[in-house]
């Protein structure tokens, strides 16, 4: 897997810069997102992996299956992609270059995790609070566990806080073995 994402890296970071200098982030996020997901289709994958199509032509059908989705960067991409057999990094592409984005726009995806469904007053607290710590602008989802019983689990990339009491009980619970 990692191989993987290390072939995808050149590519997702080629794309950032090119959307980066023609102020287009949004709209090479869009493209990416709908590119990896047109990818990830049965259909598309047999097309993908057929030996009796040429690149160029699969390219074009991977072009026509997107459509308008795609502007005249994104086809080129798109066509680029397929001339090194690179079309199935496309979900990795696009996860990367949403990490470098959220980078540059300084901002972080948070997920609680919390026994009880928070309010919205609460939430938005929460995320003032994380959006000071972390130094970026947080854009919050939250699910609920009743497993944790209490508290909150924030995670953030790959940064977690574990502040449930499940989480706690368990820190008990391995310091008394020790």
């Amino acid at each position: 897997m990692a191989e993987l994402s290390t072939t995808a890296r050149p590519y997702a970071k080629a794309a950032f810069e090119h959307a980066l200098a023609s102020s287009a982030l949004a709209k090479w996020s869009e493209m990416l997102v709908t590119a990896a997901a047109v990818s990830q289709q049965d259909a598309v994958k047999a097309l993908l992996s057929s030996p009796s199509i040429t690149r160029d032509k699969q390219a074009q059908a991977f072009i026509d299956v997107c459509g308008d989705t795609l502007d005249a960067g994104g086809q080129n991409f798109i066509r680029i992609l397929s001339e090194n057999k690179r079309l199935s990094l496309l979900p990795m592409i696009s996860e990367q270059f949403e990490a470098l984005k959220a980078v540059q726009e300084k901002s972080v995806d948070v997920e609680l995790t919390t026994a009880f469904a928070l309010d919205s007053e609460s939430e938005q607290r929460l995320a003032d609070v994380l959006s000071k710590k972390l130094e970026r602008q947080v854009k919050v989802s939250s699910r609920e566990d009743r497993s944790l019983m209490g508290g909150v689990i924030v995670r953030a990339g790959d940064l977690v806080i574990d502040g449930s009491v499940r989480g706690r009980l368990a820190k008990l619970a391995e310091s008394l073995h020790s």
